[in-house]
């Protein structure tokens, strides 16, 4: 069974920081695309940040070079640190491994199919 627990949101000010974890479990990042996503209330699920298995990284035009997206493989625990945070970018954060049979997302110029989530961590930005 595989299993995705995010951890590391929280509540900071503009211009914060914050470090996402993804911890999993039956499954090995390294293996397939990976990534991070978001929701915000009422809003639809956008693409944050994707790594894939050659490194190659992509990210939303929304995160303009302040996020970065990473992966321990030795603890099998994809990150994603979010620096100079706005309040736009309140939301839950979900981590997410592709497989075949999961559905179409694209996140800048990656597009890649995501079937495993995590149960989502809260960022919440204030002004």
């Amino acid at each position: 069974e595989v299993q995705l627990l995010e951890s590391g949101g929280g509540s900071v000010q503009a211009g914060g920081t914050l470090k996402l974890s993804c911890k999993a479990s039956g499954y090995i990042f390294s293996t397939s695309l990976m990534g991070w996503f978001r929701q915000a209330p009422g809003k639809k699920r956008e693409g944050v940040a994707t790594l894939d298995t050659d490194g190659s990284t992509s990210y939303g035009d929304f995160v303009e070079g302040r996020f970065t997206i990473s992966l321990d493989n030795a603890k099998n625990t994809l990150y994603l640190e979010m620096n100079d945070l706005k309040p736009e970018d309140t939301a839950m954060y979900y981590c997410a491994a592709s497989h075949a049979f999961g559905a179409w997302y694209t996140v800048g110029q990656t597009r890649g199919r995501f079937a495993y989530w995590g149960q989502g961590t809260q960022v919440t930005v204030s002004s």
